[in-house]
């Protein structure tokens, strides 16, 4: 997957871990990083004005088609986390990479998506229109 240098085709926010993020063991539950990529792709979408009603209007929407998540370290309560997507398309296929980082940079997960671009009203791939992919950095 070759990234975009475009800066649009990347994002980053940072969180902290609260209580319900937490598992018996006392750190984050695998489930919850996963929470958290999503919600940045959410985040991204949102910022570059590609939230899904937009993006429902162009006659595309991103649905994951597969995820490989790597865990590196775990977090705990009250740790901030810096988390950075970028991502690159081909046709129907989108790909998201994903760093969750302690604010020291040290890796904690680092994960690569595949979506699928899709008309949402008959749920079948479909390319998406140069707006989106511009909106995104990636043309």
């Amino acid at each position: 997957m070759e990234l975009s240098k475009d800066p649009r085709s990347s994002f980053s926010h940072v969180i902290t871990v609260v209580q319900a993020d937490l598992d018996e063991l006392g750190h984050v539950n695998n489930a919850v990083y996963l929470k958290f990529m999503e919600d940045t792709a959410r985040a991204h979408s949102l910022h570059i004005g590609m939230g899904l009603p937009v993006m429902q209007s162009h006659g595309v929407v991103p649905v994951v088609r597969k995820y490989n998540i790597t865990y590196h370290r775990s977090a705990l309560l009250n740790d901030s986390l810096e988390i950075f997507t970028y991502t690159s398309a081909n046709g129907i296929r989108a790909y998201r990479r994903f760093e969750i980082r302690f604010l020291d940079a040290r890796l904690v997960v680092e994960a690569d998506t595949e979506w699928v671009w899709v008309d949402p009203i008959r749920m079948r791939p479909k390319n998406p229109p140069n707006a989106v992919l511009e909106a995104f950095g990636l043309l």
